[in-house]
């Protein structure tokens, strides 16, 4: 759909080929066709009219939904990292090439095999973690969970 195009598709079919179910999603029904209509290419003011609300209210609605998944996400990674059989903390001002090494001890240690190179391992640290690692610095501490399967989850220290 191009953005001069002010048809909206059928938001019932949307939400129900996506499997949206309102028991189990943290999304509200209304956050969820917004945010659906939103990936059809459908603009604010469309759904606007769409719904009989404001534009503003769209935004509002899209942005907490947003915000719901981000939270989601964070809960996820959270649980992931709590559960992990490999924890690690990386204090600040860690030098990130030493952090594989750290890594890779505790992994030996637990009997868990990562499947990144070290400077795999550095990139997904590093992205994971934002501005809290400056090129070669981890400015702010950071807890690594290894899953039992490999996979490398990466938290900030929640006060930072």
């Amino acid at each position: 759909m191009s953005d001069a195009d002010d048809s909206v598709p059928d938001v019932d079919d949307l939400l129900e080929r996506a499997g949206f179910d309102p028991e189990t999603s943290i999304l509200t029904r209304r956050q969820a066709e917004v945010l659906a209509l939103r990936e059809q290419g459908v603009r604010q003011s469309t759904i606007a009219e769409f719904l009989g609300t404001s534009r503003a209210n769209v935004s509002s609605i899209e942005a907490s939904a947003r915000n719901n998944i981000e939270k989601a996400r964070e809960t996820v990674t959270f649980v992931d990292t709590l559960t992990a059989p490999v924890r690690v903390e990386v204090p600040g001002e860690t030098d990130l090439y030493d952090v594989p090494k750290l890594i890779y001890d505790a992994c030996d240690d637990s009997g868990v095999k990562v499947s990144h190179t070290a400077p795999d391992l550095m990139k997904v640290i590093s992205d994971a973690a934002g501005d809290a690692v400056d090129g070669r610095e981890v400015k702010e501490q950071l807890f690594v969970g290894v899953t039992s399967d490999g996979q490398v989850r990466v938290r900030r220290h929640p006060s930072a």
